[in-house]
């Protein structure tokens, strides 16, 4: 009947409510932002009790980046978000505790009547016996009548029955409300009740600090490459793809560059999604063949090496016109001093938060890693940094931050193994492994709008998600 359902109702909704109110003594917030993985790796803080602690800039299944703030334990923010569920919770079961009041009063009056009910069929049942028994002084059309309405009464028997059930039922439901609002006034009181307008305040404040926090996550700290996300199997072994970061809000257009010479193409998707499951592109053709794999689409012009030189060409996509030109100084070309994998890929640019990087190697730094940091609209070098890295022994290479990562290799088992910071000048060995799914990588890229690595891995396109590690003090929100 009405009061089953309802019981099963309040039952549902007390087993998933109550829960929540365990664990009162961590805060744990989680924001999101733009991305386009669904994996993550994740470094847990140190002292979460000194200081708020962000790790983690994994996405969500639906392409969202994440970002997961620990903050120390002794916060007003978890009390104030418990304080407003125990009163949002008192406040369905008092209006529970009237619902379940209506309901026992409208019972009770329909017990009474088909209480009513079963004494009248009780006197017509004996009734109907005696004229059974003494059918000889009634005429047959009376005995007939009288049984047509014993058997429209039978049937309320059982109604009787259910209705004395539901009525125990109420009762019960009626003293364990009694309870529950007992347990949560007690609750309340220990906790604090707090004015909602400023539980609105203060959960406005935090958010407004959570956004600064998130303002912070741009950069950070290299701690852990997911498992790759294979996009697409296309082209030859070597090849190189990527998306623009200072693209328009809304548009995520594919690069894509077979090969690593003698090829003037370039294949431009008008989405992932057309990447990754058809074969409509524009074709751009540059105006001349390009070197390596190491080419970059920054703000609407690709940046690429001109095949056999160390000049470095700014080209427009949307006019097809080169913007600009200038040379790499001392730079190595022409597999003078390429990755291990060779391919010549002496020069490799790159984009990181802050914005277009050349690596490369000289005869003056004995062939190891050059880092440059470029003016995307001259070209000009703006500030140089000479490592003590080989640049032959590197397998790929990509910058985070302003900081450049090395792996060990470009075959099997591969890791990222060397660290150079620029804004220190400073370097250290590292120790990041992650997976070479297809075991041949020739192109590894940071693209800072997803925070994701792309890579072009024997012939696969694929995507690595990263983790960079962040401490925020609290004075800092």
């Amino acid at each position: 009947g009405v009061v089953l359902s309802t019981m099963a109702m309040i039952t549902n909704w007390m087993s998933q409510t109550l829960p929540s109110l365990v664990g009162l003594n961590t805060t744990k917030l989680t924001a999101a932002t733009g991305g386009t993985l669904d994996r993550s790796t994740g470094v847990l803080p140190t002292n979460p009790e000194e200081s708020w602690q962000v790790y983690s800039s994994a996405q969500d299944s639906e392409g969202r980046c994440i970002c997961t703030v620990v903050a120390p334990q002794q916060t007003m923010c978890s009390r104030d978000a418990r304080t407003k569920q125990l009163r949002q919770l008192l406040e369905k079961v008092q209006n529970m505790s009237q619902s379940i009041e209506v309901l026992d009063r409208r019972t009770q009056r329909d017990l009474q009547y088909v209480e009513k009910m079963e004494n009248q069929m009780r006197g017509l049942e004996s009734k109907f016996k005696q004229v059974e028994e003494s059918h000889k002084q009634h005429l047959a059309r009376q005995f007939k009548a009288i049984k047509a309405k014993m058997e429209e009464l039978r049937p309320l028997i059982p109604v009787l029955e259910e209705y004395k059930a539901d009525a125990k039922l109420v009762l019960q439901f009626k003293e364990e409300v009694q309870n529950l609002t007992s347990v949560l006034n007690e609750l309340q009181e220990e906790i604090g009740a707090y004015d909602y307008e400023e539980l609105q305040n203060r959960v406005s404040n935090l958010e407004e600090r959570l956004r600064a926090c998130m303002q912070k996550l741009a950069c950070g700290k290299l701690t852990g490459i997911s498992d790759p996300i294979t996009i697409k199997t296309s082209g030859s072994r070597f090849g190189s793809w990527m998306t623009d970061p200072l693209a328009p809000e809304g548009e995520n257009k594919v690069w894509y560059m077979d090969s690593y010479h003698n090829n003037r193409f370039v294949r431009e998707y008008k989405s992932m999604a057309d990447f990754m499951n058809t074969d409509n592109f524009t074709s751009h053709r540059l105006p001349h063949p390009w070197s390596g794999t190491g080419q970059v689409v920054y703000n609407g012009s690709i940046y690429f090496n001109k095949y056999q030189s160390h000049i470095i060409i700014r080209f427009d996509l949307k006019t097809e016109t080169i913007l600009k030109t200038r040379s790499l100084d001392y730079a190595g070309y022409n597999n003078m001093y390429h990755y291990a994998w060779g391919g010549h890929s002496d020069i490799d640019l790159m984009v990181d938060e802050n914005g277009l990087w050349a690596v490369y190697a000289t005869n003056q730094n004995a062939g190891n890693i050059v880092i440059s940091k470029l003016d995307p609209n001259t070209l000009q070098s703006l500030q140089t940094w000479n490592t003590s890295y080989p640049k032959r022994s590197a397998g790929e290479a990509f910058i985070i931050c302003g900081t450049l990562y090395v792996t060990n290799g470009y075959s099997g088992g591969t890791k990222v193994h060397y660290a150079y910071q620029t804004n220190a000048s400073t370097y250290e060995y590292i120790d990041i492994p992650f997976q070479n799914k297809y075991s041949h990588i020739s192109m590894l890229d940071y693209n800072p709008k997803d925070r994701a690595l792309y890579a072009w891995n024997n012939g696969h396109q694929i995507l690595y998600n990263v983790t960079l590690f962040h401490v925020i003090r609290s004075d800092e929100l």
